[in-house]
């Protein structure tokens, strides 16, 4: 049997706002979009979408390229106007509105690029101050507030160093403190760790994180990277083909991922059937007592994972057994992904199913292969 045990995220060692302060802080929604359709020619990038986002909270929106993430993201901050349905920020109706009157929503929306998108002919405080500069606020001002952004992100000894000197990591970190400059109410983020290597997106998650719970900033992240979205995420909206196939709490969709575009997106995050298995197996067939049965179960939560773990140790003597997985936890939540391999026959199946699910499980008959595993 191979079991993982996986510990915790490390959350920043900060005093951070509850999710539950967050949430009451503010209940009125940042964002709301109700049934948005864009269409390029005859394809729909949005398809009737609906939205919403609370105060305080980080939401995931990932899907793969030509989803209608980028399309999404350019609605939100007036870039792109929808052919129908609403879009509110703070509750302003933003589709309608010229651009003259655009422009203060826009100054509550702060934006990081995956390309960091930094003028190479000013220095580090010049780049994070120049949103205020275009505001007109006056020079000390707008160079005292830029100094402290860069102490929150970091990089309080770069203030007068060009980005050229700066690692991707580090100019990301300067997007952020841009993006913070004016003091927006929304911080959109477009693939922002992408070009970034693994070590390097890992110190930038934990900075947004780190940024969201001592603001109480609401963030929307846009992202192809499932592990992004774990890191930070209070929530998550898978978008596939202009349309939002699937949305909830992360631990929730990380353990029972509905859609099947959510699985495929999962692959690298949850255990799957290893190769040597799938290889052979072969489609289960009705009645069949050959062989040996191969089955996929998932338990979320703490009462759910401690009842089927109990199960399993009492179903060995059935000859039942986990063949590959493991327990991980995602926001506080323990989460069970196994495989189960157990012999043909469709009674023992039946009663496996039927004691394992009375205790939260979902399980799925994936098959079965000839000889045994």
């Amino acid at each position: 049997m191979t079991l993982h045990t996986h510990p915790p995220e490390t959350a920043p060692q900060i005093s951070p706002t509850t999710r539950a302060e967050k949430q009451s802080a503010g209940d009125a929604p940042v964002i709301e979009l109700v049934d948005v359709h864009r269409r390029f020619g005859t394809v729909p990038a949005l398809d009737g979408i609906s939205l919403s986002v609370r105060k305080g909270e980080v939401l995931g929106i990932i899907g793969r390229s030509g989803a209608g993430k980028s399309t999404l993201i350019r609605c939100l901050n007036g870039l792109e106007r929808p052919d129908s349905g609403a879009i509110r920020i703070e509750g302003t109706e933003i589709a309608t509105l010229s651009e003259q009157a655009l422009q203060p929503v826009r100054r509550r929306i702060g934006m990081i690029f995956q390309h960091f998108n930094l003028l190479s002919a000013k220095t580090v405080e010049e780049n994070v101050a120049l949103p205020l500069k275009i505001a007109g606020v006056a020079k000390a001002e707008r160079l005292a507030r830029a100094r402290d952004l860069l102490d929150l992100v970091g990089l309080s000894d770069k203030a007068r160093a060009n980005p050229a000197a700066l690692s991707g990591g580090q100019k990301q970190r300067v997007g952020i403190a841009r993006a913070l400059s004016a003091e927006p109410a929304l911080l959109l983020s477009d693939e922002a760790t992408s070009a970034l290597d693994p070590e390097t997106t890992r110190s930038i998650l934990a900075l947004l994180r780190d940024i969201n719970r001592k603001l109480g900033l609401t963030i929307i992240l846009i992202t192809h990277e499932m592990d992004v979205v774990r890191a930070v995420a209070d929530r998550v909206a898978v978008i596939d083909a202009g349309r939002i196939v699937e949305e909830g709490s992360i631990w929730q969709v990380f353990s029972s991922p509905q859609a099947q575009i959510t699985r495929s997106l999962l692959k690298s995050s949850r255990p799957q059937l290893p190769n040597s298995i799938a290889a052979r197996l072969l489609p289960a067939t009705t009645g069949s007592t050959a062989g040996t049965a191969i089955l996929s179960l998932d338990a979320a939560g703490a009462d759910s994972v401690k009842a089927v773990q109990a199960s399993l140790s009492a179903l060995l003597a059935d000859g039942v057994r986990v063949v590959h997985g493991g327990i991980d936890e995602i926001q506080s939540n323990p989460v069970f992904r196994g495989f189960l391999a157990l012999p043909s026959n469709p009674a023992l199946i039946s009663r496996v199913r039927d004691d394992l699910t009375a205790r939260g499980a979902q399980l799925e008959a994936l098959g079965h292969v000839a000889d045994p595993v």
